[in-house]
């Protein structure tokens, strides 16, 4: 299409949020010299255009979402979200504005605040309306379903705004009137009202309300012959989803024609996404030296139109067949996304995106339209729009100046400025002779451009900046990701180190557990990474999955510059009537959110379009991020021991304190029996029970112990650092402590036995011997290490039998890997282990089921724990 010559001018600023002011929501309404506008906040604006004079401020209890205007009675009808429509005369205001006698060209604006009392038509649900004559028709959300009502209009003589109830409603069902996808959620439905030449007695409220006349052939074609017969006003819903249809006002007047079960409602087209735009265009002329007739003239529109948010466009006109008229529809994809959107008084449609507006032409009969030759009376069959070079406009309205012979449009930008341009042809820009006058509004033309380009260029730069600084925080985060994930094998450029240890915190002592971050890369960790530290329950079996549950601790990275560290330290307890689990894991990973990425590029939810493609896939960015593992350690009671000073030395003296040996363990159980009848005799005559019989038991428990034998070979084998001087014992009770931090006195004395406090205060003692197993190896005994446990409570020794359990597995795996072979085992002595253990279980289930039948037999109890004895020394070595 041609150039599309044009003028602005700023005619006034009005207050934006932070971010700029969002599409959708903005209207801007114009009659005569008066302008009526809406910001999207709780204000709306009655704006002189003449004199360039605010006349008067509506303040509404919520934010605005839709504006309409009814020249015929003088009235404004407001949508408050929340509350409902307002209906506002617009001679009020005049009654209430004051000039100063000291002010000849200002004015004072008066602010009329709105209370939810003046509301003319209440309805929290409401989420747009149309006006046509006498009646208004609204679309709500109720129950997940859209619901059409139809009200009648208060006349001008109507001074109270009283709450009018509907005279009918039609349901209309879509895709997402259930629960729809909720990034639709933003976008509102639009409403406008068609009507044919023959029932169209108020075109000019038609037009204020965005309404059309469509000229004959194409009303019967879209709705049907029985709503041309009727010559009924025809109401089209584009909604969210994309779906376009089509409601006949008579069926709404009518309470017979809403209770039957045919509904009313006619799907016309589905455009896939949001319809933000309903209109009409005039696409032929009568002639080509005629001019274009008006858009609401005898003939009407001969296209109706729809624009989806995204850019695809349907356009729906009747074409000339080989008989008869048909309809004729094309699909057309432009630029988005789409903000707003006018139509001329001919066949031209603008609309606006981030970046500017646009004009397209679908009158395929001008010369410049396309190269590819299109049939007469039919649509084009691409589009060219045309730039206007005007950007950030969530507001668009066209106006008529019939005595300037001109039309304009009128635009709010994302920033709160309202500003006219004016439409012109080529032919109208031909340099003619300029008197003083014409030159000095020349000047104002052209200097109002340049502010325009500059503010243009200003949100250029500002968007260029924003994406080279996503690009670069991306490469920082890809050249982090690709240097950690080089290198699982090896030394990883960014380490972390787990410690367990004891602290003294608000007057008791706690573990903690210290988690250091080191950066040994060439990149900085700039804002944006995360450190996150997982807890995770352990368990005794060795399965990756055992952990039941888990506690995430995130620490957000300011900047870490290489060779730099920092380090974090969480309490774990024991606290006051807690027990403290081992073991438990602790994970560390770095973790990028993409949302630190796209906050920085944009200011508001809409340009995150300018950052992604249209057929870029669904990008989620409180959920997508990178995730990057450090490490992962366990947490045993080896490395919580509480290590105490009065261990054994090297000469094998035994400590002056030491562990209690257990006892025989008849006399031990005997002893409890005896004390527990005395605390029931008590019990039962209520008398209190002395403090010495309650703790009198603790002294008769005998600490629980367990045995683990190690080859010799084999750990002389896997700890040749820990065994260059000293002996062997010495050697794997450094190993067992070694993650242990007050183990350090261990690598200065040789030790073989060492006691230490549990986190729940219970004592254990670890002895480290070697031994000589026979009968086991052909060649003659086989020389071993055996590891004695000793502890008071059961669990402390569960615990760290565990641990010590879980070193050797790793310990042998390793070993296992470098192809070490074991000494020759006889299988004979090996099956009657396992034959004599089967017999020992068998024997100890029959004991129990003697102890059920009679508790009192004494022997019973000695064979049963010696059994147990036997059971837990099952003569076995780890080769």
């Amino acid at each position: 299409m041609a150039q599309v010559g044009h003028r602005v001018d700023y005619l006034a600023g009005f207050c934006c949020p932070v971010g700029g002011l969002a599409a959708g929501k903005p209207r801007v309404l114009c009659h005569g010299s008066q302008i009526y506008l809406s910001n999207g906040t709780e204000y709306v604006y009655v704006y002189d255009q003449e004199s360039r004079f605010m006349k008067a401020i509506y303040r509404f209890p919520d934010q605005v979402w839709h504006v309409e205007l009814l020249p015929v009675h003088q009235q404004l009808y407001i949508l408050c979200a929340g509350v409902g429509i307002y209906c506002v005369s617009l001679d009020y205001p005049s009654r209430l504005a004051k000039r100063t006698d000291g002010e000849e060209n200002d004015c004072f604006s008066c602010i009329l605040p709105m209370g939810s009392s003046a509301c003319t038509f209440p309805d929290a649900s409401l989420c747009t309306f149309t006006l046509l004559s006498d009646v208004l028709v609204t679309l709500s959300q109720v129950q997940g379903k859209w619901c059409m009502n139809l009200h009648e209009l208060p006349g001008p003589e109507d001074q109270e705004n009283l709450p009018r109830q509907p005279i009918c409603h039609v349901d209309i069902t879509t895709s997402t009137s259930g629960d729809g996808d909720m990034s639709l959620a933003n976008f509102l439905p639009v409403l406008c009202c068609a009507s044919s030449p023959d029932a169209s007695d108020h075109k000019e409220d038609l037009r204020h309300s965005g309404g059309f006349v469509l000229e004959e052939p194409l009303f019967s074609l879209l709705f049907g012959v029985d709503a041309a017969m009727l010559d009924s006003p025809m109401i089209l819903c584009g909604f969210p989803d994309g779906q376009l249809c089509s409601v006949p006002l008579k069926a709404l007047r009518s309470p017979d024609n809403c209770s039957r079960e045919d509904s009313p409602v006619k799907i016309l087209h589905h455009l896939e996404e949001p319809v933000v735009f309903i209109g009409a265009l005039r696409t032929e002329r009568k002639s080509l030296d005629a001019e274009e007739p008006p858009a609401y003239g005898d003939l009407g529109c001969d296209c109706v139109m729809a624009l989806g948010h995204y850019g695809k466009m349907v356009a729906i006109k009747a074409a000339t067949g080989e008989e008869v008229k048909v309809p004729e529809l094309r699909e057309y994809y432009l630029q988005g996304p789409v903000l707003c959107a006018a139509c001329s008084g001919g066949s031209r449609m603008y609309y606006s995106t981030h970046s500017d507006i646009y004009a397209v032409d679908l009158d395929s009969s001008t010369p410049e339209a396309e190269k590819v030759e299109d049939a007469p009376g039919t649509l084009p069959t691409a589009l060219s729009p045309a730039s206007l070079s005007i950007c950030s406009v969530v507001a668009l309205s066209l106006s008529s100046r019939e005595s300037e012979g001109e039309s304009e449009l009128l635009a709010l930008s994302a920033k709160g400025r309202l500003m006219t341009c004016g439409l012109c042809s080529p032919d109208d820009t031909q340099p003619v002779k300029m008197n003083p006058d014409k030159a000095g509004q020349r000047i104002k033309e052209l200097l109002s451009g340049i502010g325009h380009v500059s503010e243009r260029v200003s949100s250029l730069k500002k968007a260029v900046d924003q994406k080279n600084q996503a690009l670069t925080c991306l490469n920082q985060v890809m050249s982090v990701s690709a240097a950690l994930l080089s290198s699982q094998n090896g030394q990883k450029p960014i380490t972390c180190t787990i410690t367990a240890h004891w602290s003294h915190i608000l007057v008791q002592d706690t573990l903690t557990v210290s988690c250091i971050l080191e950066n040994l890369s060439e990149c900085s960790l700039e804002r944006g990474w995360t450190f996150c530290v997982q807890l995770f329950a352990g368990s005794f079996d060795f399965d990756e999955g055992s952990s039941d549950s888990a506690t995430t601790y995130t620490f957000p990275i300011d900047q870490l510059l290489p060779g730099n560290k920092t380090e974090v330290t969480l309490p774990l307890g024991p606290t006051e009537g807690s027990k403290l689990e081992l073991p438990f894991i602790v994970s560390c990973s770095l973790y990028y959110s993409l949302q630190e990425i796209l906050g920085t590029v944009s200011e508001s939810t809409e340009l995150l379009d300018d950052l992604f493609s249209d057929d870029s896939p669904g990008l989620c960015p409180d959920r997508e991020g990178i995730c990057l593992p450090l490490k992962e350690a366990t947490i045993d009671l080896l490395q919580c021991l509480r290590l105490k000073n009065g261990s054994s030395t090297s000469d094998g003296s035994p400590p002056a304190a030491a562990m209690p040996l257990p006892g025989d363990p008849l006399d031990t159980f005997l002893k409890l029996s005896q004390m527990r009848s005395d605390l029931d005799g008590i019990e039962r005559s209520d008398e209190v029970v002395p403090r010495e019989l309650n703790t009198l038991g603790e002294g008769y428990l005998a600490p629980s112990v367990a045995s683990i034998k190690v080859s010799s070979e084999l750990l002389r084998t896997a700890l040749k650092d820990f065994c260059a001087d000293v002996p062997l014992c010495c050697a794997v009770l450094r190993w067992l402590l070694a993650e242990n931090v007050e183990a350090d006195a261990l690598r200065s004395q040789e030790r073989m036995e060492v006691r230490g406090l549990a986190p729940d205060g219970g004592e254990v003692q670890l002895n480290i011997r070697e031994v000589a197993v026979s009968d086991m190896n052909t060649a003659g005994p086989l020389q071993a290490v055996e590891i004695v446990i000793q502890s008071s409570p059961l669990a402390n020794m569960c615990q760290i039998h565990h641990a010590v359990v879980r070193r050797i597995q790793t310990l042998v795996l390793e070993q296992a890997a470098q192809d070490s072979s074991p000494p020759d085992i006889r299988v004979q002595y090996l099956q009657q282990i396992q034959a004599n253990h089967e017999m020992l279980l068998k024997e100890a289930q029959s004991l129990r089921d003697q102890l059920c039948l009679d508790n009192n037999s004494d022997a019973t109890v000695e064979k049963l724990l010696h059994v147990y004895r036997q059971l837990r020394n099952p003569s076995l070595i780890v080769l």
